[in-house]
């Protein structure tokens, strides 16, 4: 019996620990980093939405199965190669778990798609189709952040008109204590810290105090009705990215038969929750608080934007990035509110043009090891 069934297997389940550990906090970081809720209850409202978008996916995003075992991409003949596929996994999960690792939020698409090119031009060399991987995997990653950066940077400013038009206003918390201290600025950017002798006056971020809407809309009170459309615009992105980044992840075991389809669907969503649930804090702690402050309605926006992104991609099987669509999104809130992290988003995009060439290359070193050995 081949052992290479059990091989590619181990991999998927590799990739799909490192996809989740990197990508399941991705949906939920504006309900953590606004303050809307903590980071526990966050992560498990991300896992279970993540759970209902990969058992989704076979259902509505099938075409992204095809996309991603390589058909126009590579020669017939290497997509049945089974070292070729495992080697093709394992480049992408070291990638992806290697940036996990140390926190920064990187594509799982984009690692596939750069361990794919780099297999496939120590395979086959030049004979890969440079017009499939440009029209069906660079552009759609290249439009969809830049997509998602001009869509939130103009639909805050449109939200806050609109809450305003409505009539609900904003309210800042003072936190009153009866000792002494200096002014002071904390790490997150706070801003004022005054003091009398006897007397403490706070204006903090939501780290100490959220801010809050007041009045009601239809009957119901603004915050809560707000809190709920926070969460369910955190949980369509969560859906959202199982939707889309599942069948990606077991496409190449299913071109060789390695995997069988309804063991592989729930074997890989499980292995995803329990990467997001044991590896995310890192990844978790850069997308919800050091890209940008945040309040509440910037986080609801950036759901909205990412999700209808995530879904309409998913539907007409276009090979969108998660994480580049949802960091996109912060992006247009830091510029639309003025206190983007420049240092932070610098790192983060050096890290993705670093993210293909890096799985290429793991992707086919690992190739050329596996074909050696087989061949000897």
């Amino acid at each position: 019996m081949s052992f290479w069934p059990v091989i590619i297997a181990g991999a998927t389940l590799f990739v799909a620990y490192a996809n989740g550990a990197n990508d399941n906090f991705k949906g939920v970081a504006t309900l953590f980093g606004s303050g809307t809720t903590d980071y526990r209850k966050a992560l498990w409202w991300a896992t279970g939405t993540t759970l209902a978008g990969s058992v989704a996916a076979f259902f509505w995003a099938t075409q992204l199965v095809s996309m991603f075992q390589g058909n126009g991409l590579l020669p017939a003949f290497l997509i049945q190669s089974q070292p070729f596929i495992a080697a093709v996994i394992l480049g992408a999960a070291l990638t992806v778990i290697s940036a996990t690792k140390i926190g920064i939020p990187i594509s799982t698409t984009h690692s596939l798609t750069g361990a794919l090119c780099g297999g496939g031009l120590v395979a086959v060399g030049f004979e890969i189709g440079f017009q499939t991987l440009i029209e069906g995997f660079f552009l759609p990653l290249l439009v969809s952040p830049l997509l998602a950066v001009s869509l939130a940077a103009v639909g805050y400013p449109l939200l806050d008109r609109a809450l305003r038009f409505s009539g609900l206003t904003k309210e800042n918390c003072l936190c009153v204590a009866s000792e002494a201290v200096l002014t002071a600025a904390t790490p997150g950017g706070i801003t004022i810290r005054e003091s009398t002798p006897g007397l403490r006056v706070i204006v903090e971020r939501q780290s100490v105090c959220a801010q809050t809407f007041s009045g009601a809309l239809f009957g119901i009170n603004a915050q809560k009705l707000f809190d709920i459309g926070h969460f369910l615009s955190a949980g369509a992105v969560s859906f959202a990215r199982g939707l889309n980044d599942a069948p990606k992840i077991v496409a190449m075991g299913l071109a060789v038969g390695a995997l069988d389809l309804q063991w592989s669907i729930g074997s890989v969503a499980v292995v995803m929750a329990l990467g997001g649930l044991l590896n995310a804090r890192k990844v978790a702690e850069t997308v919800s608080k050091r890209i940008t402050p945040m309040e509440p309605d910037h986080g609801f926006v950036a759901n909205i934007v990412t999700s209808f992104l995530i879904i309409f991609a998913s539907r007409w099987g276009l090979p969108v990035s998660t994480t580049h669509v949802s960091c996109g999104s912060l992006f247009g809130i830091g510029i639309a509110n003025g206190q983007a992290n420049w240092g932070v988003i610098r790192t983060i995009l050096f890290a993705w043009i670093l993210t293909l060439p890096l799985a290429a290359a793991s992707a086919g070193l690992i190739y050329s090891i596996l074909n050696r050995v087989t061949a000897g």
